[in-house]
């Protein structure tokens, strides 16, 4: 099976690239990629059976390069490779998909070769594409890029979403993070469970516990667990949240 390997570091390249060539069967496609543009069009080249994918590439990432499979009627099997540590392995190990930690051992390996199969998409479209995009229903995770590597948010943590400019801020039961996506989309797409409360914000449902009106006449949403951070709604919407607050 032809097999290419994805990953920014050279040396990691070499060495994945040293074990595989200790298996039976496995033909290394050399010299791999070095980022995500350069792996797909490789991948449209050299159709490897199998692509051992760097969750943590600059530009366009691990994630969005699984995405664009997920677009293709024969993609490759993938392997996903990611740190032990990594903030996003518990999404990894609840979507399903065959992935590697690092530092990766030659029995791992020949284990991770030998489930790969065909890259299942709607595993993949699960936990990396909008619903609109990948028309496999909705993600279970959210992906952001910090300066922790690639995170992975579960849906069910979301609190609200902020858009301010050409960024949204995902406010989560640890923190926020910062996303790329259009805030109507993310209205699109999960617009059951959220609702729109301004012109650039979206909350959680479930987690709506009262609406305030200050001594200016201005609206105020406050959430369970976030009593300090009080959200704006405008006038316009008012109603609308009332209804929903029965």
């Amino acid at each position: 099976m032809n097999v290419l390997i994805v990953d920014d570091e050279p040396l990691a390249r070499e060495r994945l690239s040293r074990l595989l060539g200790t298996l039976d069967g496995y033909r290394v496609l050399e010299p791999g990629a070095g980022n995500g543009e350069q792996a797909l069009a490789l991948i449209d080249e050299l159709r490897p059976d199998i692509l051992f994918l760097d969750v943590r590439l600059s530009g366009l990432d691990g994630l969005q390069v699984a995405g664009r499979l997920c677009e293709r009627d024969a993609p490759p099997a993938v392997v996903f490779c990611i740190e032990h540590d990594d903030v996003a392995i518990d999404a990894f190990r609840a979507s399903g998909v065959t992935y590697l930690e690092r530092p990766i051992e030659r029995e791992a390996l020949a284990n991770a070769v030998r489930r790969a199969e065909r890259l299942t998409r709607s595993q993949l479209a699960a936990l990396t594409r909008p619903a609109a995009v990948s028309g496999f229903g909705p993600r279970t995770h959210i992906s952001a890029r910090t300066r922790k590597g690639m995170e992975l948010i579960p849906l069910g943590q979301v609190l609200y979403f902020i858009a301010d400019h050409k960024y949204v801020t995902l406010r989560h039961e640890g923190g926020e993070v910062l996303l790329d996506e259009p805030l109507k989309s993310l209205e699109d797409e999960f617009g059951e469970r959220f609702v729109r409360i301004h012109r650039n914000a979206l909350v959680l449902r479930s987690r709506i516990e009262r609406l305030q009106r200050t001594p200016l006449g201005h609206f105020q949403l406050y959430l369970g667990g976030l009593e300090s951070e009080p959200l704006t709604v405008s006038r316009r919407h008012v109603a609308g949240v009332r209804k929903l607050m029965g």
